[in-house]
């Protein structure tokens, strides 16, 4: 397994199509110049020894430094050794509501980056836990399976969205299925659910029905409440700018509101509790002291528990190259020009 300390210096890589523009740029630019001055085949005739090879010689040689600079900077390391260690924890899943009505700005920045703050909050305050991820809308789809893998998760959350999903509307009962599908282990006592949503379920009917099903497979369900009661307008927006605003059949606004009622209905018949996730540093305190008084299931897992550097063979290879790079000179080799490896015309 491989992992890197300063991913922020992959930046850096795009200057090496940057000199490579340059570079040929400046090489139709020579040539145009030289043509203004005189014949080409007089030039060359002046100018014997002058490789036009070596000049690209140099520059692939120049960015091959650079390359392996830069990947030094950002210091590889690799696991060399996998261990396997026990742990204790919670098998938790997190099933984020994705439809557009998450789109409302009631809360900062918007419901759904509010909604991923939030799970990655509590993320952070997790030890050893094993976490899923569930995206639903109109239908549930499974984002992450059960990891203790924290930096995969977070990954995966911050690439949800509102269009992932074709089918809108807000299935709370097909996320709640779903979930129940996740819990790989029939030993573990504490299995969480945290559903975070603004409440607006469209299967109100069988969604109780779900949680009644998920509870007597030993499943606790928490609900995070985000948005406002009082309601905000779902902005249309393209390239960061708002359009308009989504209205219904009849032509009017759509103020979507936060349903407390039917998030603590669901709570309560899933022997959770509902946590309005207006604050997050409240919110996610309470969730801590929940998940603190559950009994935690031991289980085994296998990682990495030694990363060597290896940043010192790239800044090695880096200065082998920017060395030849200085060394090598734009002027025929005269051995190499009497083998004529490139079929270089010789002048009469």
């Amino acid at each position: 397994m491989i992992q890197f300390d300063e991913k922020i210096y992959f930046y850096l890589l795009f200057i090496i199509p940057i000199m490579i523009v340059v570079f040929v740029l400046h090489q139709i630019w020579k040539v145009r110049t030289q043509k203004k001055f005189g014949d080409l085949s007089l030039l060359k005739r002046l100018t014997p020894d002058k490789s036009n090879f070596k000049s690209s010689l140099k520059l692939i040689f120049l960015l091959l430094g650079l390359f392996f600079l830069i990947i030094g900077l950002v210091n590889p390391k690799i696991g060399t050794k996998l261990e396997t260690v026990k742990r204790e924890g919670v098998d938790i899943v997190f099933a984020v509501d994705v439809s557009k009505s998450m789109l409302a700005e009631d809360i900062a920045p918007n419901r759904l980056e509010k909604s991923k703050r939030l799970v990655s909050e509590i993320i952070n305050q997790l030890a050893s836990d094993r976490i899923g991820i569930i995206a639903y809308a109109g239908q549930a789809f499974p984002q992450l399976p059960i990891t203790t893998d924290y930096g995969a998760a977070k990954m995966f959350l911050q690439g949800m969205n509102t269009d992932m999903l074709s089918s809108q509307g807000t299935a709370i009962n097909e996320a709640i299925e779903l979930a129940s599908t996740y819990y790989d282990d029939e030993e573990q006592t504490n299995r969480v659910l945290f559903i975070i949503s603004d409440g607006e379920d469209h299967s109100e009917g069988t969604t109780i029905d779900a949680v009644e099903k998920a509870v007597e497979e030993g499943i606790k369900v928490y609900t995070i409440g985000v948005g406002k009661p009082k309601g905000a307008p779902i902005p249309i927006k393209r390239n960061g700018v708002v359009e308009s605003l989504k209205k219904d059949s009849q032509g009017e606004v759509v103020i979507t509101k936060l349903n407390e009622v039917v998030l603590t209905d669901i709570a309560d018949e899933g022997n959770g509790e509902y946590i309005n996730g207006s604050n997050t540093e409240e919110a996610v305190e309470i969730i801590k002291e929940q998940l603190a008084q559950m009994d935690k299931k031991e289980f085994e897992a296998k990682q990495f528990a030694e990363y060597k550097d290896q940043f010192q063979w790239f800044l090695g290879l880096g200065l082998l190259f920017l060395f030849l790079d200085i060394f090598l000179l734009d002027r025929k080799t005269k051995w190499l020009k009497k083998l004529n490896l490139f079929n270089e015309e010789e002048d009469e």
